[in-house]
């Protein structure tokens, strides 16, 4: 992997799943990242016969469905040997999507000018939702521009960054205009983003037992425990 790579892969996140979703997480990350993708997020939802979903990124911001079926087909073999989930459960592999999840410093950095949902884990300033324009970072703290109802100007904020607990951008048509553009000329953000803008395309598998192989049709589910 060379130096940019390297760096991509090595940034860390700052908003950190808890419970199960840790687990999967500390599992897929360095997976994904000795194929050159890094992980943007996890979430476990529902208990018996629950969705396991991992969005995934490239350097430029995409994931075809190309690079999800790759990342499934690594990540299938290490869940079955290490079984961070109890019972049964199906897999989704997936991109952002365009209104994405922020979760790390360069995302903020990247998307300057876009409008984003911010929840805080402590009160700044008295609240903890913000919805604002991202103004890029100014040491550990997030700037944001945001409008306060009655104000006539906006206001601008400093948000530590530690202290985020949810951060994810605002579908505009701003938003979608730049991820298209970017598309046709090289890809630079998700290029399946604007069709489907809740996380992009998916790769899901689906695992009859623990130990099986995964049946591979279609987009790919994978169900352990039936």
């Amino acid at each position: 992997m060379d130096e940019r790579l390297t760096a991509f892969a090595e940034e860390p996140r700052l908003i950190i799943e808890p419970g199960r979703a840790a687990r999967v997480a500390a599992i897929a990350g360095p997976v994904l990242a000795d194929l050159g993708y890094r992980l943007v997020r996890v979430r476990v939802s529902g208990t018996a016969g629950c969705t396991v979903q991992i969005m995934a990124e490239r350097p430029d911001g995409a994931m075809a469905i190309e690079d999800c079926e790759a990342a499934s087909r690594a990540l299938s073999p290490v869940f079955d040997s290490s079984d961070p989930i109890e019972g049964p459960y199906r897999l989704e592999i997936s991109s952002p999507g365009i209104d994405r999840p922020l979760v790390r410093r360069s995302d903020f950095e990247r998307y300057a000018g876009h409008i984003a949902h911010i929840e805080m884990l402590a009160p700044v300033d008295g609240r903890r939702r913000f919805r604002g324009e991202l103004l890029g970072t100014q040491g550990e703290r997030l700037r944001l521009r945001f409008g306060e109802p009655g104000a006539d100007e906006d206001a601008e904020i400093l948000l530590p960054l530690d202290d985020i607990m949810e951060a994810k951008l605002v579908l505009t048509d701003a938003l979608i205009s730049q991820s298209l553009r970017r598309s046709k000329h090289g890809g630079k953000l998700d290029e399946h983003a604007a069709p489907s803008p809740q996380g992009g395309r998916q790769r899901t598998h689906q695992r009859r037992q623990s130990g099986a192989r995964p049946e591979q049709s279609g987009g790919a589910e994978q169900r352990k425990g039936d």
